[in-house]
């Protein structure tokens, strides 16, 4: 099958003094032109920083200081620490080649970024400039992409803008940030993301701060640009029914590590890793109802409390049996699509 990016054994820690704490260890998927991959996981599990790495934004030298991305109180530089970022492209001949997002000099990332990969965030209105309009910071896109003609430029920004259900284009061209509502901030940023028309867009959690009937929009929306545009999505959640609702696929991540992945299908008909299934008997359905939702004891570690050998779920896990603290499990196949890391998967 085609791939469009492929993440191979990527690691990334957390500088703290001369230590590198791992965050990331050893990650690997593919994501597939013209599919809408999910990555769900609580809090912690490394799903922001994977979106950061494949966006290139953690900086030249590989180090980023947000600290909102962090573990626990830990506000070091994050840091790669191991693996590759390949994305694939054919040439005019036909011959496909890849280029190593990680080993790419910053001035060839800024030409891919908003052009090949885009990446809209959870905060919007964090995300915007308060300074610039909001018609100002899309045209920006295409400004830094080389589009010259500011008639074209206005003309594609407004169109864009009422595709994507903004209402009155020509005055919200003109319209700074802080006067939008929330629902029309990521639509906004959405927008900026997809105006140059990218193979991929990196969506981390952009329905979180919105209230449900704006949520729903959103994620419609995302559909349409998935169908219209043949833009591959990477959508990033917390929450496995807005996964399953919109998702081809679905990685389960834990504590820095993929866990389990597959079909929406197969992921929620047969969960393979006990993770996966304490998330999905956690999620509220019309049978549980007045019933008190399953519980998953303890929380993700952090990294200054180091994280588990073995699966790092087994200190959480009611079914963990001696050989969950061994080595991390290598990954099984539960069938040509789906896989897990579990070492008693093969006992099921």
């Amino acid at each position: 099958m085609e791939t469009l990016l492929s993440v191979k054994n990527l690691s990334v820690g957390i500088r703290k003094g001369t230590q590198l704490l791992s965050s990331l260890k050893d990650i690997s998927f593919d994501i597939y032109p013209g599919e809408i991959l999910g990555i769900v996981g609580e809090s912690g599990s490394g799903k922001s920083l994977t979106a950061l790495s494949i966006a290139g934004l953690l900086g030249t030298d590989g180090s980023i200081t947000d600290s909102s991305l962090t573990d626990g109180s830990i506000g070091e530089n994050k840091v790669v620490s191991g693996g590759s970022i390949l994305i694939h492209e054919k040439g005019d001949g036909g011959a496909t080649t890849a280029r190593d997002l990680l080993r790419l000099p910053e001035k060839e990332l800024q030409r891919i970024r908003g052009k090949e990969i885009s990446i809209v965030f959870q905060e919007p209105f964090s995300s915007l400039n308060p300074l610039l309009k909001a018609g100002a910071q899309i045209a920006e896109t295409l400004e830094l992409h080389g589009e010259k003609d500011k008639a074209l430029i206005k003309g594609r920004v407004m169109e864009l803008m009422e595709k994507l259900g903004l209402p009155q284009p020509a005055k919200l061209m003109n319209t700074y940030p802080h006067r939008l509502s929330g629902g029309m901030c990521q639509r906004v940023m959405i927008a900026l993301a997809i105006i140059c028309r990218p193979r991929l867009l990196i969506a981390d959690e952009p329905t979180t701060a919105l209230d449900f009937n704006t949520q729903t929009q959103i994620l419609a929306l995302m559909k349409e640009i998935n169908r219209d545009l043949g833009t591959s999505i990477l959508f990033i959640s917390h929450d496995l029914e807005v996964i399953r609702n919109l998702c081809n696929r679905i990685l389960i991540m834990y504590a820095g590590r993929i866990l389990e992945e597959g079909s929406t299908e197969e992921i929620f008909s047969r969960p393979a890793h006990e993770y996966t299934r304490s998330l999905l008997a956690a999620i509220p359905n019309r049978a549980n109802k007045g019933k008190l939702l399953a519980n998953i004891p303890g929380k993700v570690p952090s990294l200054e409390e180091g994280r588990p050998s073995g699966c790092p779920f087994h200190p959480r896990c009611g079914k963990a049996v001696p050989a969950c603290k061994g080595e991390f499990p290598a990954a099984m196949s539960v069938s040509s699509t789906h896989t897990t890391h579990c070492v008693q998967a093969e006992l099921k």
